[in-house]
């Protein structure tokens, strides 16, 4: 008979993985740093392969390592997906989340596939737009949730994701050569286009602004046929571009902070519900690839 995963040990595999430490993840599963070790032996021993390799004085991933980790997030978002079916069974009622287009690419497919498959009864509204209109959407009380991209002088949210904002081309093309640079930038009161523009100018970068649109499909169809540069987070990249910086001749760009602001209305228990999938979804975006383990 085949031998059984043990999910805790996956979950504290996963961990390791997502923190690069042994001790960071002992403290996220409440375990002592001992007993982490324990449960990555037998896990070793449980699937007949090496999960870690040495480097240096630390440990990366091995290649079996890097395999398991992807059948264990699936194990263990599949544990979590039926348990929720059983306690979130009654769960119904609408939720009204609002997005950014940008995200809503990257985000949305696997936040409502896990949402719909634990809460079948709950119909979710999405809206996507701007981040100010989502804002003032929230303030209205025409949003019970957004996701946004978190300026701090705009007010506070709950931040949930951290990542570089980032120069991007076409992988066929070199718009980044031309002589003033073609540049394809949102509206003007996207803080993504005012950084980069700021940018530009301070680093003597001669452009001009090509195409204008506050829809990142528009702007990215600019990118991939070669027409123009552009800016966008690392999780918004898409196949067929290229990331570019200052070997480039581009100016470093600030980080970008991905943040969730609430309605002022109590919360139902099918929102909180929906708020869990996307923080969860969000935080599980980062990968521990080739990152070194201590």
């Amino acid at each position: 008979m085949p031998a059984t995963l043990d999910l805790d040990q996956l979950k504290t595999f996963v961990a390791i993985a997502e923190t690069g430490s042994f001790t960071r993840a002992a403290d996220r599963v409440a375990k002592t740093q001992s007993a982490v070790s324990m449960q990555m032996r037998r896990l070793e021993d449980r699937i007949g392969k090496p999960i870690f390799a040495r480097d240096g004085r630390g440990s990366r991933l091995s290649e079996d390592g890097e395999r398991l980790l992807v059948h264990a997030r699936r194990l263990l978002r599949l544990n979590d997906e039926t348990l929720a079916v059983f306690r979130e069974a009654e769960l119904s009622g609408r939720v009204r989340l609002g997005t950014p287009d940008d995200y809503a690419d990257r985000f949305l497919p696997e936040i409502l596939a896990r949402f719909a498959a634990s809460n079948p009864r709950a119909e979710v509204t999405v809206v996507c737009a701007p981040t100010p209109n989502l804002v003032e959407a929230i303030t209205a009380g025409e949003l019970d949730v957004a996701i946004i991209t978190h300026v701090r002088e705009k007010g506070p949210a709950e931040i949930i994701r951290r990542e570089p904002l980032l120069w991007v081309g076409s992988q066929r093309h070199a718009a980044h050569e031309l002589d003033p640079l073609p540049v394809a930038l949102g509206r003007p009161t996207c803080d993504w286009r005012r950084a980069a523009l700021e940018g530009l100018e301070a680093a003597g970068r001669r452009h001009r602004l090509l195409y204008v649109s506050w829809n990142s499909t528009a702007v990215g169809a600019a990118v991939l046929a070669g027409l123009a540069v552009s800016v966008l987070p690392e999780s918004a990249l898409r196949p067929g571009m290229r990331v570019l910086g200052e070997r480039e001749g581009l100016p470093r760009l600030p980080m970008v902070e991905i943040g969730l602001v609430r309605s002022r209305e109590p919360a139902s228990t099918v929102v909180e519900a929906l708020i869990g999938h996307v923080v969860s979804s969000l935080d599980n975006l980062s990968s521990a690839s080739g990152a070194a383990i201590d």
